[in-house]
């Protein structure tokens, strides 16, 4: 027999939850909130990384990725000015840019307008400010701890007591002192050595005595010794001051000199990196606690600084967590930027203290759908846009002008672009045998190749446009770029008087010069293809797209391109050593200045024969003489006219395939102000604020839960359960 009270009680129990349900839709709740509610309330910055940093150590670091956390925590002597363009240096800690002091031979002072070549001694005295103080460390307690503290701790954190102190100028001598120590592969020790007097031979000294360190452990321990294991759990000490330096002088607390062996003006620039922020003695010889290294607390993975953040929480796997340094010194937004910043609300914060963000965390992602996705969520509160999401995030306006979305205007979510001060590029190997050389032929051979590698195409298909085609190593915004047909690459394009504008030349025009290198329709005297390698560490699927697109690329020229994707270990070896004929590379500006970006092509840098920064070991020697002489001087028209000579010699050369200038475009969300791209400083988060309140605001409202499908089921149900129970009714009263 049935009983109906229960089907009615079950019909009624689904209604009343239906109606639960609608009411909890009225209720302002997140199921999805990615943050615990102790986070909500604060003014936190939440940023993105694909891979943890693999260096901190300012002495090491060379990464773009890794100043993004760099310059949270150190403070060289000077920065970039925030807002201002062309970019300009001001001081941070120091007082004031110095002015170069000129010295002859003798010793004698030189007038400021001498000419720089009777210049043998160049004197830069920097005077920093007072009353800058580190963050709070335990170096700072004791250098050395007493082991069974050392057991008990597994993070720069769980030490029990923490100090502080001032910064003094033997911080920064210290640093300076830290490039030339052996131990330490510093990426810019062959640049600094060729300028800093006697840093070359103050690091050879270190490396005699760390040599002599060595063979003196290995004699004592005899056949056995382990010198891996050794090192590891007994560190070696090197005392950075028993040799002489005379590249670096401490005049008082407050005050250093650096000493030049010529004149370099560019290294106002490099005291503007990392390489140059200070290093407390006490951090140094606190890190070389053997315990402390075992268990990964080094100065590589912790910083210790005097800038405006300091790390919290180090998970590389999971995140990166900063909170503000209550140290940090009496820094304060700047008053005036460039024309056009105050009406876009960049001067509101004018003379106000920073840093306005108490805590930015870095988290995690790997893959591009899921960052786009939460940050449509309110969840992070800046965005890049991959190629993925770059459909969903600009449209092009009835102007040709490139715009953010509607959906993303609808959310008042905005787009910055900025051109940036890097290059992409396609190097040849120029010691190799077939794509490298310097004669009549192996120049036409890699003319046809530049003419034939579509960049304009590439652009296009692989950065949705994000991007303009180099014709030369610099970059727009930086001195010696040329627009039009004054910047034109005349070997690979022509000039289009009707639409004034840069064309690439035909591809029968390679074919002419592939002909005339002695490869005919693509093959050699013998009648066999020409094979190019293509050397690459492009392992994702994602990128298997463009090694197809580059063997396309040859094709039109009847020439094989072969493919050689190692991992980037590898990759990076194969590139070091000379091992390769052609790779896609790229370089980052470290300052805006053309000696940066021509210096990539000068001889005595070659990656293969000096360890520089010169990947495709190209080695001409006209060019040489005019990068030094051109290198060391002001920005001024001499100066241009002997760039316009290395132009016109590259192009005819053709190291490189040409290239491209990248785009960056990025969005953000409503409640982040003060948004001005920064290429050259990573580090200026600390100008930034986050309207957290209104954050919350539109998170809630953007990430209602959507209950209406499982109250509609419910409905249905309940609904489809009235002829179930009236047949059953039915059946009951014909059986009674």
């Amino acid at each position: 027999m049935i009983d109906y009270s229960v089907v009615k009680s079950a019909l009624k129990h689904s209604l009343m939850l239906s109606l639960l349900l609608v009411l909890l839709g009225q209720v302002s709740c997140t199921p999805n909130h990615p943050y615990p509610k102790s986070e909500r309330a604060q003014p936190i910055f939440y940023s993105v990384y694909s891979e943890p940093p693999k260096h901190l150590d300012p002495a090491i670091s060379y990464s773009s990725d890794e100043y993004a956390f760099l310059e949270l925590v150190y403070e060289p002597p000077f920065q970039y000015h925030f807002l201002k363009r062309p970019y300009e240096l001001e001081p941070l800690t120091a007082k004031r840019i110095p002015v170069a002091e000129y010295f002859d031979t003798d010793g004698r002072k030189l007038p400021a307008n001498t000419d720089m070549k009777q210049v043998k001694k160049v004197v830069y005295t920097i005077e920093i400010k007072k009353d800058i103080e580190y963050q709070d460390h335990p170096c700072f307690v004791k250098t050395e701890w007493p082991e069974e503290t050392l057991e008990s701790v597994d993070s720069i954190t769980d030490f029990p007591e923490v100090a502080t102190r001032e910064l003094k100028a033997i911080d920064y001598i210290n640093q300076i002192k830290r490039l030339g120590d052996p131990r330490l592969p510093c990426p810019i020790l062959p640049i600094m050595a060729k300028y800093i007097d006697g840093l070359r031979e103050f690091t050879d000294a270190l490396a005699e005595d760390l040599t002599a360190e060595r063979e003196r452990r290995r004699e004592k321990h005899g056949a056995t010794y382990n010198r891996e294991q050794d090192e590891k759990a007994n560190p070696i000490h090197l005392d950075l001051n028993k040799h002489p330096f005379p590249g670096v002088e401490l005049i008082d607390e407050y005050t250093y000199q650096i000493v030049l062996k010529r004149p370099y003006p560019q290294i106002l620039y490099w005291l503007a990196m990392p390489f140059f922020a200070p290093m407390p003695q006490e951090a140094i010889d606190f890190f070389e606690q053997g315990v402390l290294r075992d268990k990964g607390i080094t100065i590589d993975r912790y910083p210790l600084g005097t800038g405006p953040y300091l790390i919290e929480e180090y998970n590389p796997n999971l995140e990166y967590v900063f909170v503000a340094n209550e140290n940090f010194h009496n820094e304060l937004y700047p008053s005036r930027g460039e024309d056009g910043d105050r009406e876009k609300g960049l001067l509101r914060d004018a003379g106000k203290k920073l840093p306005f963000l108490k805590k930015i965390i870095f988290k995690k992602e790997k893959e591009s759908i899921p960052l786009w996705n939460k940050f449509l969520q309110g969840y992070y509160d800046t965005s890049g846009i991959s190629k993925d999401s770059f459909g969903e995030a600009i449209q092009i306006s009835t102007h040709g002008n490139v715009e953010a979305s509607e959906f993303l205007k609808q959310r008042n979510i905005s787009l910055l672009t900025s051109v940036s001060p890097s290059t992409m590029y396609i190097a040849f190997n120029m010691s190799d045998p077939v794509v490298g050389g310097y004669t009549e032929k192996q120049r036409k051979l890699r003319q046809a190749f530049s003419i034939a590698i579509d960049m304009e195409e590439y652009i296009q298909i692989f950065a949705n446009g994000r991007g303009t085609s180099s014709h030369s190593p610099l970059p727009p915004g930086i001195f010696g770029y040329e627009k039009e047909k004054a910047g034109m690459n005349p070997v690979a394009y022509y000039w289009d008087e009707k639409s004034q504008s840069a064309k690439r030349r035909k591809i029968e025009e390679a074919r002419k010069l592939l002909a005339e290198a002695g490869y005919p329709n693509g093959k050699d005297r013998d009648g066999h293809p020409l094979e190019i390698t293509f050397v690459n560490s492009w392992y994702s699927p994602a990128l298997g797209p463009r090694i197809i697109w580059f063997e396309k690329q040859f094709t039109k020229l009847g020439v094989v391109m072969k493919n050689e994707t190692s991992d980037y270990n590898r990759y990076r070896e194969k590139i070091d050593q000379g091992n390769y004929q052609f790779t896609m590379w790229g370089w980052n500006a470290d300052y805006p200045d053309p000696e940066n970006f021509l210096f990539l092509l000068y001889g005595p840098n070659s990656r293969e024969k000096y360890k520089g920064e010169n990947t495709s070991n190209y080695d001409n020697p006209e060019f040489n003489r005019l990068f030094k002489k051109m290198e060391t001087m002001p920005s001024d028209p001499e100066r241009l006219a002997i760039i316009r000579q290395m132009k016109e010699i590259l192009y005819r050369d053709s190291p490189w395939a040409g290239g491209l200038n990248p785009v960056a475009y990025g969005l953000f969300h409503e409640w982040y102000s003060n948004a001005k791209p920064n290429a050259m400083y990573r580090g200026a988060l600390k100008f930034k604020r986050i309207d957290h309140v209104l954050r919350e605001e539109k998170r809630a409202a953007w990430n209602q839960p959507r209950f209406w499908p499982v109250i509609l089921a419910l409905i249905l149900l309940g609904l489809g359960t009235v002829p179930a129970i009236n047949t059953i009714r039915r059946r009951g009263k014909a059986t009674a």
